[in-house]
């Protein structure tokens, strides 16, 4: 079956427009055009504000005039990840899709659902004919995945809007009324190099699931930086190491899935034998049932590079031995939400210089800093360069509020059940831009996608059209004003 023939034909036609644009974050002139003009090829007022969102207007259809307005609001970029054995530029192709049963998947990439399909659905709103709405400002912002920068740059003022529907949740029987803040720690410093003592030994860390560093961080899924960590702290028992390269993880906001480190050591065929027999064994065992993919593999290797000092290299290996992965707090007021977080997201030495990133996330402000600051007092220990930014506030729950008790009633006539009214450990834009709207009215929701951000990222095709006959519902039923 082709995607154009799987209902609701409107919004995978749309989808289908929209990933065959290259959109990666920090990266979107080419999307950006293609919204810009998909609004004025409609003849509706159509904005580039100076950040680079896009804001296209709608008149409410025809008895909606009395309704409160609303916006419809979805990030433009997507996490741009593939599997190592797939031949992909994200900056020039667009996205390969494929149908599995139920799902829409991309061949060994991330797929872009998040928050593709928000994007499509607000397309589809936008030229339709038959679909009754209030006012609508349908808000495309930018740079949602690597620094909320979009959200950040939306001036006070830019929106009319009484009511933001965020289209950016990922279970379909989920209304999201809270998220969590975010705070980026980066980890830096530079070592002298020096000549190489011992025999070279290259580690890999591959085939973790990876994930969204929000959503998954509680799910136990293995993070490859910390993992090769692991073998690294194991090494110094027995052995003299030098760090000649790191290179694991990629982005801040997914689960690390691979990692490889090339080091010298004095008897190379010693520490294979050891970690091989012990340590690698008990972490496979250890991960058996959430990650049957993970490979390990701890080789003889050549090497050109000059080495770090044994105790410069020591000092990085007790570093990320020592930073706070995983769940750091459960809420203690949410049931089974986690409060704050940290993913060890990318660690890259090459050359002698270190960078590890670090993305720390809580729905409270005092522990999101005191996350942040755990690791930065471990980093400083260590005699590292520690730097705070893109930091962005949660969004504060409101229960109660007209636009959530009328979603929660539409749902449960619709659907014959009640939806889970919850917040969430991602970041979501709404806590940015109500900061600059604190009076706005603001609820997310959206169709079930799973695995986010990692190469397995897929959209169920039942749920998107349950998502779709929901919209339509929430537009028409929109509180008078």
């Amino acid at each position: 079956m082709e995607l154009s023939n799987i209902e609701p034909q409107i919004i995978w036609k749309n989808f289908s427009k929209l990933n065959a644009v290259p959109r990666p974050s920090k990266k979107e002139e080419k999307v950006i055009a293609f919204i810009k003009e998909f609004g004025e090829n409609l003849g509706l007022e159509t904005i580039v504000d100076e950040t680079g969102n896009v804001i296209i207007r709608k008149p409410a259809t025809p008895g909606m005039e009395n309704r409160q307005s609303i916006v419809m609001q979805s990030h433009l970029d997507m996490v741009c990840q593939k599997n190592n054995d797939v031949n992909f530029d994200f900056e020039t192709q667009g996205i390969q899709m494929e149908i599995d049963g139920d799902w829409v998947k991309a061949k060994g990439t991330t797929l872009g659902a998040d928050n593709g399909l928000g994007v499509a659905t607000i397309m589809s709103v936008l030229e339709s004919t038959d679909i009754p709405h209030p006012d609508l400002e349908a808000l495309f912002t930018i740079d949602e995945e690597t620094g909320m920068t979009g959200a950040l740059g939306l001036k006070p003022g830019q929106l009319t809007g009484q009511i933001l529907l965020n289209l950016d949740t990922e279970e379909d029987d989920e209304i999201d009324i809270g998220c969590a803040g975010g705070i980026d720690v980066t980890i830096t410093q530079s070592y002298e190099v020096e000549e190489a003592k011992g025999q070279f030994i290259r580690i890999e860390v591959k085939g973790l699931q990876g994930g969204h560093s929000g959503m998954d961080i509680h799910k136990g899924f293995g993070n490859s930086n910390i993992i090769l960590g692991r073998f690294l702290y194991e090494g110094l028992n027995n052995q003299n190491i030098q760090l000649i390269s790191i290179d694991g993880g990629s982005l801040r906001n997914a689960i690390p899935r691979e990692a490889f480190a090339v080091i010298s050591v004095r008897n190379a065929n010693e520490f294979i034998e050891n970690t091989i027999n012990g340590l690698k064994k008990e972490i496979l065992e250890e991960f058996a049932s959430v990650e049957p993919g993970l490979q390990i593999n701890i080789e003889h290797t050549s090497n050109t590079e000059k080495a770090l000092s044994e105790a410069d290299s020591r000092k990085i290996i007790l570093t990320l031995k020592s930073l706070h992965n995983g769940v750091y707090r459960m809420s203690p007021d949410v049931a089974d939400l986690v409060e704050a977080s940290n993913n060890v997201a990318r660690v890259d030495l090459k050359n002698g210089d270190l960078k590890i990133l670090n993305l720390s996330r809580s729905s409270v402000e005092s522990s999101k800093n005191s996350v942040a600051e755990q690791l930065k007092s471990v980093a400083e220990l260590a005699g590292m360069n520690v730097e705070f930014s893109g930091s962005y506030p949660g969004w504060k729950p409101k229960p109660g509020s007209a636009i959530v008790q009328l979603m929660e009633k539409i749902y449960t006539e619709k659907f014959n059940e009640k939806p889970h009214v919850v917040a969430c450990h991602a970041g979501l834009e709404c806590g940015i831009i109500g900061a600059n709207y604190p009076e706005m009215e603001m609820v997310s929701f959206g169709p079930t996608i799973r695995g986010a951000h990692s190469p397995d990222e897929k959209a169920s095709i039942s749920s998107t059209q349950k998502f779709w006959e929901f919209t339509k519902d929430i537009l028409a039923n929109i509180p008078l004003k």
